[in-house]
């Protein structure tokens, strides 16, 4: 994994991607992984990812995330 993090890393650094944009999309994928895992429960999503429920809501919303997607879908 990490051989494939570094090769990920230079061809973020060889098409000028910023630091900052390469951070929030980490994150944004990281989460709205763990959301999709954790069938949308955002206190379950919280816990897995090692911060507080009101951080991730926080996250959610900056990202425009839909944590509530598999909820619609399953009734």
């Amino acid at each position: 994994m990490k051989d494939q993090l570094e090769g990920l890393v230079n061809q973020m650094i060889e098409r000028g991607i910023l630091f900052d944009e390469a951070v929030g999309e980490f994150e944004k994928r990281f989460i709205k992984r763990v959301l999709d895992r954790s069938n949308g429960n955002q206190s379950r999503a919280a816990e897995v990812l090692g911060i507080h429920r009101n951080t991730l809501s926080r996250k959610i919303d900056a990202y425009k995330l839909d944590s509530n997607s598999h909820r619609r879908q399953r009734r």
